[in-house]
Order: structure tokens, then sequence, then C-alpha cells
């Protein structure tokens, strides 16, 4: 039989020696099984995506007592070691926040009641403030005229304030939303250790069991130091906050402290919203618009240092959270579930890079040696 010229090229081969590589190297090739199991992946992100967005009223509680359940579940196994009972430390973690909670919204409420029922007034008062923009606005209109450009500045009005009802609407969780939140987070955190149970022995394998364990542990250990240290600097850039506003002269400075206070717990858009909030309320209860402007200039400063400095230093010890996760996932959850979801984006994120570093480890790589 008639051998071929590769055969005949294996035969002078020793036995033994490995195979000589071909001259051509073949392109990886995708498989079939790789195209289909990353199209039904990605069609169950977006069907996950879609059910959370229409059920938001019952998923957005669900999470979110979920979430600060496990934050303030350390708070309850505290109070046990001095023999309280689960249920009844639950029952009075959840007062004590609801109570804070509420004086915080009582702090707010009442001036933000009693502007709002002077917008017409503060209004007409924020539109004679800003006539020293006239001349700018005045030299733009006839450089626009003078280019061929519309005359869109001349007919400058201020903003309705029809947005306000529907904002709060917005922002107001609804009645039924509130019970569901409350009944869960009492019932979540009484409950914790037995569901932490239940979810390490629903694992047969030890291994599995050991992850799921390190996995709760570290959930619930990150998520209330995230929530002790980021309240404390909270509480603090609201007292720094309000100390600003009355030794500027602001109206109700305990108000605006609060309210900082509260919108730091957003990430990047709480910040921004107090600065405007100060900037409006510096320019009307000012007789000058430079001097209502000292508030919301020492407040930029407040933040920037407590965004760059403080925060990293404390938090950033022991999460470490890229800037632009924290963006794009602040992005995300406003979008899907609005405020709530923004003040969930930090603590659903941490959940998320745990998860990630236990169910796939990553080993680091090496630098070579010189």
């Amino acid at each position: 039989m008639r051998a071929f010229p590769s055969e005949r090229l294996l035969d002078n081969v020793p036995e033994g020696s490995p195979v000589p590589d071909s001259g051509s190297e073949l392109p990886p090739v995708i498989r079939r099984t790789e195209i289909v199991a990353f199209a039904l992946l990605t069609i169950l992100v977006i069907v996950v995506v879609a059910v959370l967005y229409v059920a938001r009223a019952f998923f957005l509680p669900i999470t979110m007592a979920f979430i600060v359940g496990t934050m303030l579940s350390p708070a309850a196994s505290l109070l046990e070691r001095y023999r309280v009972p689960r249920a009844l430390g639950a029952v009075l973690i959840v007062v004590a926040v609801t109570a804070m909670v509420a004086f915080m919204v009582g702090l707010i409420a009442s001036p933000v009641m009693e502007w709002s029922s002077r917008l017409p007034e503060l209004g007409a008062i924020l539109k004679d403030k800003l006539h020293v923009f006239d001349r700018p606005l005045a030299l733009w209109q006839e450089l626009q005229s003078m280019v061929g450009g519309s005359d869109a500045l001349a007919s400058f009005q201020m903003p309705k304030f029809e947005w306000v009802q529907p904002t709060l609407e917005f922002l107001s969780p609804t009645f039924a939303e509130f019970l569901l939140f409350i009944a869960t987070l009492i019932l979540f955190i009484a409950s914790w250790k037995d569901l932490r149970r239940a979810l390490v022995l629903t694992f047969s394998d030890r291994q599995a069991r050991l992850r799921t364990l390190r996995i709760l542990n570290e959930v619930e250990i990150h998520l209330g130091n995230y929530l002790l240290t980021v309240t404390m600097i909270n509480i603090g850039v609201g007292i720094v906050t309000g100390a600003i506003c009355a030794m500027t002269g602001m109206p109700n400075p305990a108000a605006l402290g609060a309210l900082a206070a509260t919108l730091n717990f957003i990430p990047i858009i709480g910040p921004v919203a107090m600065f405007v909030v100060l900037v409006v309320v510096g320019i009307v209860a000012s007789p000058a618009i430079g001097a209502g402007l000292i508030a919301p200039a020492c407040f930029a400063v407040v933040t920037f240092l407590e965004g760059h400095f403080v925060t990293p230093t404390i938090v950033g010890r022991r999460l470490s959270l890229n800037a632009l996760a924290v963006f794009l996932a602040l992005a995300f959850w406003t979008w899907l579930w609005g405020p709530m979801g923004a003040f969930l984006s930090s603590p659903l994120l941490i959940v998320g890079l745990i998860m990630k570093e236990h169910l796939m480890p990553v080993n680091s790589p090496q630098l070579p040696e010189d």
C-alpha cells in the first residue's frame, strides 16, 4: 500500500517524541452551545429587569426590607446577647428607626409646607432677584439678532410650579407599600438566624455550605458597617450644613441640615440636589445674590472634602467601590425604582461584589520578577 507523505514523516520520528505542530494556526471556534447559552442569559436578564420594573410596587419594599434588615441584624444580635428576645428586639429596632426617620421628616416637612404655600410669592421674589442678569441677557439677545438667531430669550419666564404635587407623589410610597415594608422588615430581622440556617442547609455539599455561610456573614458585616459609617458621616454633613446656614443667615437651618443629611444617603444626586436647594433658598432669602451664594459654596466645599477624602478613607478600607461602577449602579437602580432605588444602589452593588468574589474567584496576577 502506498504511504502518504505525512505518514512517511511520522515513520522517521522516534517513538515517544511529540508530534510537530502544524504550520498554520486555526482560528478560535465559537461553539453553538456558547451562543445559545449567551442568548438565553440575555433573555433571562431582560425578563428579570422587566419584571422588576413592572412589579416594582411589590419587589421594591421587599428588597428594601431585605437590605435594611440585613443592615440592622447586628443590632438585633446585640440585643439578643442581653437576653432580649429576637422578635421583641426586631420590633424595638424598627420602632426606633421609624421614630428617627419621622423626626427627620418632621424637621424637613414643616418648612417645605410653609414654602410650598408661598410658591407664587417666592417665584416673584426670585424673578426680581434675577434682574441682575438683564444686561447680560440683553447683550446675548443683541448678539443673536446680529448673527440672525432667533429671539428665544425674549420670552424668558420663570418655570411653573405644577411639578410639586407629582414630585411628592413620586417620592412618597403608598400606604400599602409602607405597610409591606414594615411587616417584612420586622419578620426578616426576627427570623434572620433561622433563614440563614435554612439557606446554608439547602446545599448538600460541605464546600457549598461553607461558601454560602461566608457570603451571608460578609454581606451582613459589610452592610452593617456601611450603614453605620455612612449614617455617621451624613449626620456630620447635616450638622456642618446646618451650622453654615445658621452663620450665613439662611432660614430654617435645622431643616436644611436635616435635608442635607437625608439627601447625602443618595450618592452623586443627593449632594447636587441639596446644592440647588441652597442656591434657590439663598437667592430668595438674602438681600444680595452674592450673600445668598455663600452657603452653597461652603456646602460644595464640605461635600467635596467628604466625598473625596473622608468617605473613601473610612469606607474604602472595607470595600473598594469603583467610581464608574457606583455611577452605573446609581443610574440603573434610579431608572428602575426611583429615589428608593438610588438609596439601594450602593448596598446592592456591595452585595453583588461579595457574591462575585466568592462565586467567581479570580487569582490576582503576579508581576514578573526582575
